[in-house]
């Protein structure tokens, strides 16, 4: 069994090949975000974040991501060097996966003109809205990305995190110089969605080149499930998981359009983007964390080990956020008026709120990975759907009463119900006998 503090450090070793390509995204994404801020202004600002936002929301509803499924399953097959079983099992994941995204895009069309008007969309966000919906592919990428967390090219994938705001930047640069408002910018926020789903998967096919082939599948896809026993139950509760820790997050913005306006929603977009730099190191510690431990687990480790590999991750996580949360905190409006301008200083309010929330919340990936790797999603399907029903029927009132504040309230509750969920659902998974993959709960 592998000793907790190398797998630690290779759970941070994969989070710094991650992060080298976050680092730049993120100061990328904070460029093309006061150039689209200071062009459009809070109101149109807010309608462009609404419309994207709608779009991502409906396909990661109706999105059928394979990542865990080519992770947990696929650490066998390298253990047992069967290459023709991990060639079917990325096939069939990835073509479940992208007969989903297509649905999520005619959804997210159909439903645009029913739900733009609600959220003040102004006419050419409606009439943009259709083809817009084709932004939703940008979350189609989950079995590639599987691939390339199995085969260790945490390179690869801090590499693709540069491409969609790249194409952004270049994108807001080119409408702010033309005055194309906020179609243009639509248009650019299109471009790098589809340029992110592209690149993503011509990443996995040049990994996978040589060690796959075609003779793989001469027998066809029908008995995949029957080689990788519980495979369906797995993604099932893997997928709905994800979905429900999404919700509420992709939800909130939504809300505070429908409720306060597209100029409510624009400011707290700035609020979320500057205390993004907490939250994305979290999601990113989760797949940073998931490939080593369905490894460790899948070489029989659980128990105290297990969780003692991920209370240093964790911890390590937390002290490295905290001085950055104090930071928002104490200087939340000046932040925001950096970023956006003058028109933007009310979202400082909430930075503080949205910082300590996201710190908190630190914790959640790892454990949710942790309890995918023992064959439990359910369990953090449990937490999450608990949490995110909750925080989901709080928000109105929080809104309503306490303005935009309420929405960092809501992500805060959120964030202390989760995580106290999750780890006592890691204290029974670790306590009780192991599950085997054939019997993995859904």
């Amino acid at each position: 069994m592998a000793e907790p503090s190398g797998v630690v450090a290779r759970i941070y070793g994969n989070l710094a090949r991650l992060l080298s390509g976050k680092a730049g995204a993120g100061v990328l994404s904070l460029v093309y975000m006061m150039i689209a801020a200071r062009s459009l202004g809070r109101a149109d600002y807010g309608v462009l974040i609404l419309v994207h936002t709608y779009v991502m929301t409906v396909a990661g509803i109706i999105e059928f991501p394979g990542w865990h499924a080519v992770v947990r399953y696929g650490a066998e097959t390298l253990k047992r060097g069967d290459a023709p079983r991990l060639t079917r099992l990325m096939v069939y994941a990835g073509g479940v996966e992208l007969g989903c995204g297509a649905l999520a895009v005619v959804a997210a069309a159909a439903l645009a003109p029913l739900v733009g008007p609600q959220l003040g969309w102004p006419p050419d966000a409606l009439a943009f809205a259709l083809p817009y919906s084709l932004a939703g592919l940008a979350t189609v990428r989950a079995t590639p990305a599987g691939y390339l967390q199995l085969k260790g090219r945490f390179d690869l994938l801090g590499a693709h995190s540069l491409v969609a705001p790249l194409v952004r930047l270049g994108g807001a640069g080119v409408a702010a110089i033309a005055h194309a408002g906020l179609r243009g910018f639509l248009i650019a926020w299109l471009i790098a969605a589809l340029s992110e789903w592209a690149a993503m998967w011509l990443l996995g096919a040049m990994v996978a080149r040589g060690a796959h082939s075609r003779r793989h599948l001469a027998d066809g896809l029908a008995g995949v499930p029957a080689e990788n026993p519980g495979l369906w139950r797995f993604m099932w509760g893997a997928n709905a998981d994800v979905t429900l820790a999404e919700l509420a997050g992709r939800l909130t913005p939504l809300a505070i359009g429908w409720l306060l306006g597209p100029a409510a929603a624009g400011l707290f977009a700035i609020a979320q983007r500057a205390t993004t730099v907490i939250a994305q190191p979290a999601q990113l510690l989760g797949q940073a964390a998931y490939a080593e431990l369905a490894h460790l687990v899948a070489g029989g480790g659980r128990g105290p080990g297990l969780r003692r590999v991920l209370g240093r991750a964790i911890l390590t996580a937390v002290a490295a956020a905290a001085p950055v949360c104090l930071g928002l905190a104490v200087f939340g409006d000046k932040i925001a008026v950096l970023i956006g301008g003058a028109g933007f200083a009310a979202a400082g309010g909430i930075m503080a709120w949205l910082a300590l929330g996201r710190t908190i919340q630190l914790a959640a990936p790892p454990i949710s990975a942790a309890l995918t790797a023992l064959g439990r999603p359910g369990l953090s399907v449990w937490a999450n759907t608990v949490a995110a029903l909750a925080v989901v029927l709080m928000l109105p009132a929080l809104v309503q009463g306490l303005g935009l504040v309420g929405a960092g309230v809501q992500a805060l509750l959120q964030a202390i119900l989760v995580v106290g969920l999750l780890a006592a659902a890691l204290g029974q998974a670790t306590r009780t006998p192991p599950v085997t993959p054939h019997r993995a709960e859904a």
